[in-house]
């Protein structure tokens, strides 16, 4: 890796403002046995970019880049990038650059995560011409020195769904930000006073626990069930404010069994891991809905901690509501993972485990708990 600071070779750089660059005739097909021919590319980072600002503070994008693609040799002259690898990696590698550059026009910060994240888009078959910089300029709150926004195209279109839609469905496994992202949205309407309350609500049912046997009082009870609607509130406002606006009813954090009988009005509504309602409870909850409201659901259908056989209210709702308007079903995979990298191969190989060899459920999920 050549330091981005040494001067360009006039004879080795392309047009000025060229994102393409030139690059070598692709390898041919290699003959069994022999390793796959190596090709390279060139990218000019556009005159008026700075080297610095596409590849990352101390270079942080480029050693990203090689960790991403282990088959590619990344070289840096000046404004022009050098890719020798394999056919494929390089396709792979001349995209995640592309996204860089991209990244960089916008005067977004190019990071060691923006690698990672361009690079799942270029493998993602729902981008469909989707560039990074276009998934990540969405912002939705800025508060306490931090900015939320989507980090991937299947959170992307999910905030879009919430901000489209009346009752919105985020369907997916731990670590996807559908809770996270539906509290931004409904701290961000209510700061902008689209709304004014948001409700947060939760079923509490966990695995292996009955609310009878923990000690405390009922308050006490039910709070480690709502704990998580806190955590991500603390992080959007103010702690000093939230106990202020949950005594005032501008912020109401309860238990599902809360809501019956209820007409919620001009309220942002979260029934948060909703795979543990049964169809009768779901039913109760949308049925809530007031004017001037916005409902979000979320849920994971492969953590079902309902006891015995009952159904999960998540997995049937979609069944009933399908195609009514102004309703979205967004499903969001381990591709749309932002914890730490593991979460998202864990995901990964759970799905593969139940699905088993046989290309179908595993029969170690059928008949326990609503599963």
């Amino acid at each position: 890796m050549t330091d981005p600071r040494t001067p360009a070779d006039p004879a080795d750089s392309t047009a000025s403002g060229d994102f393409a660059g030139s690059s070598a005739a692709g390898p041919q097909e290699p003959p069994p046995g022999r390793a796959p021919a190596v090709a390279e590319r060139r990218l000019a980072i556009p005159d008026h970019l700075s080297p610095f600002h596409v590849l990352g503070e101390n270079d942080q994008a480029l050693a990203a880049l090689e960790d991403v693609v282990p088959d590619t040799d990344v070289h840096v002259r000046g404004h022009q990038v050098t890719l020798r690898g394999t056919e494929d990696a390089l396709r792979r590698s001349e995209h995640i650059v592309r996204s860089l550059i991209e990244l960089a026009a916008t005067g977004q910060a190019v990071t060691a995560e923006a690698v990672q994240r361009a690079a799942a888009l270029y493998g993602d078959e729902r981008a469909q011409g989707e560039r990074l910089d276009q998934v990540l300029s969405r912002t939705i709150l800025s508060s306490r020195g931090r900015t939320i926004r989507p980090k991937t195209l299947g959170q992307k279109t999910y905030v879009e769904a919430i901000e489209d839609s009346t009752i919105t469905f985020g369907i997916g496994p731990a670590g996807t930000g559908k809770t996270y992202l539906a509290v931004a949205m409904a701290v961000q309407q209510l700061l902008a006073k689209r709304v004014n309350r948001i409700i947060l609500t939760r079923p509490a049912v966990e695995a292996g626990e009955r609310l009878g046997f923990l000690p405390g009082s009922l308050n006490e009870k039910i709070d480690p069930y709502l704990r998580p609607l806190h955590d991500a509130l603390h992080d959007m406002l103010d702690p000093e404010s939230i106990p202020r606006l949950m005594g005032a009813g501008t912020i109401e954090v309860a238990p599902l069994a809360y809501m019956r009988g209820r007409t919620l009005n001009d309220a942002f509504i979260i029934l948060d891991e909703a795979q543990n309602t049964t169809p009768e409870q779901m039913k109760m909850f949308l049925t809530r809905l007031g004017f001037n409201s916005t409902m979000v659901v979320t849920g994971d259908v492969t953590q079902v901690d309902l006891p015995g056989a009952q159904k999960s209210g998540l997995r049937v709702v979609e069944q009933v509501l399908s195609g009514i308007e102004d309703i979205s079903f967004r499903r969001l995979s381990s591709r749309d993972v932002v914890r730490h990298r593991l979460v998202s191969d864990i995901v990964e190989a759970y799905g593969r485990w139940e699905v088993g060899p046989s290309g179908n459920r595993d029969s170690r999920h059928r008949g326990t708990k609503g599963r």
